[in-house]
């Protein structure tokens, strides 16, 4: 059963138990709790994941932050590689300070660079963001071969390739050289085929409804940056 059939029989199985009596209801989430209990048993591999997040709905970089936020509360080391973005401050680079900042003469827990020089209708310039792009690339080229990082981010990077800024082939050939262990998410609308082909997990946001759009509200503190 995937995982999609998984969250369909949960639905059904939701719906279905509001007829059921108090004893009815008991045994058949034993029942679910015994599936569920066999399929952990069952999940017992660990490895570094390649992770897509792609689509045209909000929610890539900020899911991928909340994976960051979990691997530094574990004292993982971390690092951020942003393609696009770099020309305004993000908050999240803000509150992400306490993890940057080096202590004691050791090395910081988080790494973050935001390289690029803002989204591409204001570069106007595809030489020079091709240009950063590729400086981008090396830089994370350092932190994925480097096994020290437990992950790493590379937020719209999925833009970039998008735009041909970079080659596929270079970034999956990157992406094989990582650490058995490493774990790399890759964030942008427009991710190609074959990087979701290799990917391990890919979700796909899905643009529902937008007050950018729909109402005309502009972007704010504490939703966009």
């Amino acid at each position: 059963m995937n995982s999609n059939e998984t969250l369909e029989s949960s639905s059904v199985a939701g719906s279905e138990s509001s007829g059921l009596t108090a004893e009815q209801y008991r045994a058949k989430m034993q029942r679910r709790k015994e599936v569920q209990e066999q399929r952990l048993a069952q999940a017992s591999q660990e490895k570094g994941l390649i992770v897509v997040n792609t689509g045209n709905g909000k929610g890539k970089t900020t899911a991928a932050l909340g994976m960051v936020l979990r691997s530094l509360g574990h004292g993982y080391r971390v690092a951020i590689v942003q393609f696009i973005k770099g020309a305004w401050e993000p908050a999240e680079k803000a509150a992400f300070q306490h993890w940057t900042l080096a202590k004691d003469g050791e090395a910081p827990q988080l790494e973050f660079h935001a390289m690029g020089e803002g989204f591409t209708w204001e570069t106007q310039d595809r030489e020079r963001d091709i240009e950063k792009a590729k400086v981008a690339w090396e830089s994370a080229l350092g932190f994925i071969r480097n096994p020290d990082f437990r992950l790493v981010l590379l937020d719209e990077v999925n833009i970039a390739l998008k735009l041909g800024y970079l080659s596929v082939q270079d970034v999956l050939a990157g992406l094989e050289e990582k650490p058995a262990n490493t774990h790399i998410i890759l964030t942008g609308r427009g991710a190609p085929t074959a990087l979701i082909e290799r990917a391990d997990l890919v979700t796909e946001m899905t643009l529902v409804k937008h007050p950018f759009r729909e109402q005309g509200i502009k972007a704010q503190p504490g939703v966009e940056f």
